[in-house]
């Protein structure tokens, strides 16, 4: 995690909490705008994707309230928290007493957050930095549950991330899914476990609550 990093998460983020999910702290963008244009102004630089790691989205809180209002979930699990952003999920789960979590993202600016979150938790995970959807045998030899908040959002996510998340359940993962709505959560194969009101911020969402659902995914 190089000083960069950190120094530009620090800059642009507060030390805050999710409303749904106040017993962990996390580094949060408190205004979207500069924190978007500050993530611009470094792209054509840095290479940086968009700053989704800086807020706690609808399925991630909903999913992480769960988790912690029912720990036998998680509880002596090995737990992957899946497109993990700031990487609420997996510090909801080491809360509920899992015996390892991994956070797995992409985006090596969101894989710092998770390290700084954890830190100011006083929690530990492992950061996974690379694309775990090519892989089904080992990942569900890894973990035996997955967590995955919100990753419904677009089509081609969508598309990718379906097939190998019912393919880890068909192994005997438990896949736990949050959605808030979004158009391309599946059709088919979710059985509702909990549901959420979350509140939301109408610079990210159309409306300042999500109604969440959490699903357990079938193969």
């Amino acid at each position: 995690m190089s000083e960069g990093l950190v120094s530009f998460i620090v800059a642009q983020t507060k030390v805050a909490t999710a409303p749904l999910v106040p017993e962990i702290r996390l580094h949060l963008a408190s205004e979207v705008t500069p924190l978007w244009h500050a993530t611009e102004a470094t792209l054509a630089r840095d290479n940086l994707p968009p700053p989704y790691w800086a807020f706690a989205w609808p399925g991630g809180q909903a999913l992480s309230r769960h988790v912690l209002d029912h720990p036998d979930s998680v509880r002596g699990r090995r737990v992957l928290d899946f497109a993990a952003g700031c990487g609420i999920g997996a510090l909801a789960a080491i809360r509920a007493g899992a015996t390892t979590v991994s956070a797995a993202e992409i985006d090596r600016v969101a894989a710092a957050a998770m390290t700084l979150n954890a830190r100011l938790n006083k929690l530990t995970i492992e950061v996974v930095d690379h694309d775990l959807t090519g892989t089904v045998d080992d990942v569900a030899r890894r973990w035996d549950v997955v967590l995955a908040g919100d990753v419904f959002y677009e089509r081609p996510m969508a598309e990718r991330v379906e097939p190998w998340l019912r393919d880890l359940a068909r192994r005997g993962v438990r896949v736990l899914v949050a959605d808030p709505g979004r158009a391309y959560v599946p059709k088919s194969g979710l059985a509702e476990i909990g549901r959420y009101t979350v509140p939301t911020s109408r610079d990210l969402e159309d409306r300042e609550f999500r109604e969440t659902v959490v699903y357990s995914l079938t193969g």
